[in-house]
């Protein structure tokens, strides 16, 4: 199962989230709940690293292919245009978990 935890400040930005695991959905090479997963991150990560440097300098992130995680955090708020983009990825995320099911991927959120 993939685990996708999102963090969020008291107010509600998205401060940085965490996905462990592998869905289990298929077989390697065939999984589409981790190739859906993967491309929403992956896509997400690019996408501020390359269209918004200010944020992309704020923006921590780690990976390790083999043990299937990958985390982003912000030092500091994201701007508004980053945060379009993390919540994006937060629908992509819940509305994959909606067609899925929770046995494969499951999202939780926690306010910091």
């Amino acid at each position: 199962m993939i685990h996708f935890k999102l963090r969020r400040a008291e107010n509600g930005f998205i401060k940085g989230f965490s996905c462990t695991g592998h869905a289990g959905y298929a077989d390697k090479g065939n999984d589409v709940v981790c190739a859906a997963v993967s491309m929403l991150v992956i896509n997400t990560i690019n996408s501020i690293d390359r269209l918004l440097p200010e944020d992309a300098a704020n923006m921590e992130v780690l990976s390790d292919e083999d043990e299937g995680i990958i985390s982003c955090e912000f030092k500091s708020p994201p701007s508004e245009k980053a945060a379009l983009l993390l919540e994006s990825l937060y629908y992509g995320i819940s509305d994959s978990e909606k067609n899925y099911g929770c046995e494969y991927l499951k999202l939780t959120e926690e306010r910091q």
